[in-house]
């Protein structure tokens, strides 16, 4: 799974020309990308929701735990784009919907019980993300072959 973190003062995700989850332009907030692969579980949903939820990018070295900052979580793909050969990126890496829309669900509810306020886009949709990345600060997230955390 990755997670590719964007520190946002405002975020918003429309699908069909209804906003379906936005991060309002008072405070600072994070916009997390979530790509699935194929040997993704739940368990790795919750240690990365973990690491985002507590991740120390926001002003003065703070995080969304010690602000309650709000959490725009939007699913995709393409992070698992491999673009080693040709022009055309392969999708093989990312995992089949079936797979991924539980997972990314599994990574919104471990964050909700943590205490995080989650909006999200809607898995599968073609989705418009308006964003105002502060800082700017854009981290990726994953964690390494061996278990450890890595980013």
């Amino acid at each position: 799974m990755r997670i590719l973190v964007q520190r946002v003062s405002s975020a918003s995700v429309t699908v069909g020309g209804d906003v379906v989850g936005a991060i309002a332009p008072q405070r600072q907030g994070l916009l997390a990308f979530v790509g699935v692969t194929h040997a993704d579980d739940a368990d790795i949903a919750a240690r990365l929701a973990e690491k985002l939820w507590r991740l120390r990018i926001l002003d003065g070295e703070r995080s969304a735990h010690d602000e309650g900052a709000p959490v725009l979580v939007v699913s995709q793909f393409t992070l698992y784009a491999n673009t080693e050969k040709g022009r055309r990126p392969s999708w093989n890496a990312a995992a089949p919907g079936a797979v991924a829309e539980p997972l990314v669900g599994a990574f919104c509810a471990a964050l909700r019980r943590l205490g995080a306020d989650v909006q999200t886009g809607v898995f599968g949709a073609d989705m418009k993300v308006e964003l105002v990345n502060d800082g700017p600060v854009t981290v990726l997230l994953e964690l390494s072959q061996t278990g450890g955390p890595g980013a």
